[in-house]
């Protein structure tokens, strides 16, 4: 069976991203008027705004069997074996990671390996690996 859960968004952050893109553009705008090199800038940050929303939307979970798979935009990580996984935590980590939200959790599988997300529904995706995989320590789903 096969389940996938996307990734929580913050939009308060996908907003300050657009911000910071298209502040300066909008600046040169009021200041001097359209001109070829603005729109030549303002398209290249348009494509890859696009890209960076691209990856907001595209970050998903999914569990497959007794994998986890996950998926960043265009990139997918090496899937993660649901029987290795031995903690997931709350973190406040800001470190880059597969995630479109401060509302973290961290993942800890394998000897020293450790990847941090934001499933939207994270109490319900935390419950599927436990039932995977009961072995599991987790403090996401107390209070």
């Amino acid at each position: 069976m096969k389940k996938s859960y996307p990734s929580k968004i913050s939009y308060p952050l996908l907003i300050t991203v657009l911000i910071i893109f298209f502040c300066t553009p909008i600046f040169n705008f009021i200041k001097s008027g359209i001109s070829f090199d603005l729109v030549l800038i303002s398209s290249f940050l348009i494509i890859v705004f696009g890209f960076v929303v691209h990856i907001f939307f595209g970050t998903a979970y999914i569990i497959e069997g007794n994998k986890l798979k996950v998926r960043c935009g265009f990139k997918s990580y090496p899937p993660i074996v649901i029987n290795e996984i031995k903690e997931i935590r709350k973190t406040n980590n800001m470190i880059s990671a597969p995630a479109a939200s401060f509302d973290r959790i961290a993942i800890k599988y394998g000897k020293f390996e450790e990847i941090i997300i934001s499933p939207k529904n994270k109490f319900e995706f935390v419950k599927h690996l436990a039932d995977i995989n009961p072995s599991i320590e987790s403090d996401v789903n107390k209070k």
